[in-house]
């Protein structure tokens, strides 16, 4: 018991370096089976009253994150649900041994995550491990400053402490007088757009880690087959929009997106909203099977038989395969995605030259970036652009060829954001674009 309870005491102390699984905030432990923060434990407990009910007024596919969160009840508990959240959920302290290697290991990954994305910003190595493990101890703290000693400079918080520091001892000490230097223009960028695209991210690395094998079943594969196609593409449909609805967030918390004309906002977002979220799909696919998460498990091509366009999905596997390959960090799939998304070349624009400038901007830090990362070598194999355009090109033709097989079918049951975004261009014949 005594050893049960260090073992739960260990692992507590350190669950905070995991998000909340609902909405990405700080979390404060395991609650009701998930690890969640104080809101969404509230939350869930509050909507287990009998007498309450939530409805969603719009598709039932509300993203759900710190800053959205409240703005929709029902597709907040639904999230809550599908991720396991109960209130008969095993309590943390009588967790399994299985259980408790799996958060230790889901722990420790987050904080070698938060230790690889410190040394893309720039910042000094970090002793990573859990207290009394292995020998590895957690930096310790001195005076609120959790730098390690050495020659040079190193960052903390939002600035930069340069000067020497002799070895074996604090920076705190070592440097009575430091210099502060504020963040580069290019730094401050990259921090920005690593910000918010951790707070937009609709699936998490260590969720789509933890899932990698959880495939659809024979029966389960044969059913989503033996659907007729309109609801495959309805149910498709519902999925690209919610993906949809996370890049809209991304792009709108990233510095300088809002100060650019209302016009070029939706020609940016209309035109390569659908490419970040191909590029987003890297994240969860697994390339050793080639199977992508799909309503809550992997499946394969033979999953989307049904949808009627066989060669489509062969090319999207085959593109999420060839970003797989180049073993993007998080803050590599955030610039690209940024600088895919932030595109001058866009027809339409009414302000090209401030869209041009913020994409510099773009280009300037994700280069430094991988200078400081010694990954410069990945410009090379980035796809071209021509090959997105291509699979969005690719879509619009299949959706043409569904709305002469069905018409009416697309205005009636698919979500308001996709027809905005791809009605009208299949509605419009491929020369006059």
């Amino acid at each position: 018991m005594r050893g049960h309870r260090w073992h739960t005491q260990s692992h507590g102390s350190h669950i905070e370096v995991i998000p909340c699984k609902i909405c990405g905030d700080k979390s404060s432990g395991i609650h009701y089976g998930v690890i969640t923060c104080e809101g969404c434990k509230g939350f869930f407990r509050r909507s287990q009253q009998s007498s309450l009910s939530y409805a969603c007024s719009r598709q039932q596919n509300c993203p759900i994150d710190r800053a959205s969160r409240n703005r929709c009840q029902h597709c907040r508990l639904q999230k809550c649900l599908r991720l396991g959240m109960s209130r008969d959920a095993v309590k943390f302290g009588r967790m399994s041994k299985k259980q408790r290697d799996r958060l230790h290991a889901e722990v420790q990954q987050q904080l070698e995550q938060q230790q690889r994305e410190r040394a893309a910003e720039g910042a000094p190595a970090v002793p990573l491990g859990l207290a009394g493990c292995r020998g590895h101890p957690l930096t310790p703290a001195v005076s609120g400053c959790h730098v390690p000693v050495g020659a040079g400079s190193v960052t903390h918080g939002c600035w930069t402490v340069v000067g020497p520091c002799p070895l074996g001892t604090w920076a705190r000490a070592a440097c009575p007088v430091p210099i502060l230097k504020p963040p580069s223009p290019a730094e401050h960028l990259t921090q920005n757009v690593l910000k918010s695209y951790r707070e937009t991210c609709q699936l998490r690395a260590e969720d789509l880690q933890l899932r990698r094998w959880d495939t659809f079943s024979r029966e389960e594969v044969c059913a989503y087959q033996k659907k007729v196609r309109p609801e495959m593409w309805q149910r498709c449909a519902g999925r690209i929009t919610e993906a949809i609805q996370y890049v809209v967030e991304f792009a709108k918390r990233l510095h300088g997106f809002m100060d650019l004309c209302q016009n070029d906002q939706i020609v940016l977002l209309k035109a390569g909203a659908m490419e970040v979220v191909l590029v987003w799909m890297c994240r969860a696919f697994n390339s050793d099977n080639r199977t992508v998460f799909f309503e809550g498990k992997y499946a394969g091509a033979e999953l989307f038989r049904s949808l009627g366009c066989h060669e489509l999905i062969g090319s999207i596997f085959d593109f999420a395969q060839s970003l797989c390959a180049l073993h993007f960090s998080e803050s590599e799939v955030a610039l690209f995605s940024a600088l895919v998304l932030i595109n001058a070349n866009r027809p339409w624009l009414q302000e090209q030259a401030k869209v041009a400038r913020l994409h510099g901007h773009l280009e300037v830090a994700f280069r430094l970036l991988l200078r400081r990362t010694h990954r410069e070598g990945l410009l090379a194999r980035l796809p071209p652009q021509g090959r997105l355009r291509a699979l969005c090109s690719q879509h619009v033709e299949q959706l043409q060829a569904f709305r002469r097989l069905h018409p009416g079918v697309l205005h009636a049951a698919f979500p308001p954001l996709y027809r905005e975004l791809f009605a009208s261009e299949a509605e419009t014949p491929s020369g006059t674009r």
